[in-house]
């Protein structure tokens, strides 16, 4: 590659990094509010799985039954359902809050963000997944 297209490669990339910076991460859409009441709704019923370790949050953006041993048996399949739905919200939530900001190309980034937000804003005593595996906060 000779030097300028070199040199334009990376203005562009360059141009899109610093667009990225200027991503809405805090968008009400429609679509953003009514994933983010499904949350809330759900968030009540999964915080005694987070309180107990049964539930934890992933480096992915994610949450997973991180302790299945510690549901009872009668209630996996409650907890399998609740994690799978909260993982499809917040798929949809990254997916609409990129499309709200007019660039769906950047849902994983905003994956990688949010990621990073849930684990930091987790209360003491939840599980989170990082480098090392599971720790709680």
């Amino acid at each position: 590659m000779n030097i300028i297209k070199y040199l334009f490669a990376m203005i562009a990339l360059v141009g899109a990094l610093s667009a990225y910076a200027t991503a809405d991460l805090e968008v009400n859409t429609p679509g953003v509010n009514a994933i983010k009441s499904s949350m809330q709704a759900r968030h009540a019923q999964l915080a005694g799985y987070y309180a107990s370790g049964a539930v934890g949050l992933s480096m992915d953006g994610m949450i997973e039954l991180r302790d299945p041993g510690s549901v009872p048996l009668a209630a996996r399949q409650t907890v399998n359902a609740l994690v799978a739905a909260e993982n499809q919200d917040r798929d949809a939530l990254y997916a609409e809050i990129a499309n709200a900001n007019g660039h769906p190309e950047w849902k994983a980034e905003i994956r990688s963000t949010f990621a990073q937000r849930w684990i930091q804003r987790a209360q003491r005593g939840w599980w989170v997944m990082s480098n090392n595996g599971w720790t709680q906060k």
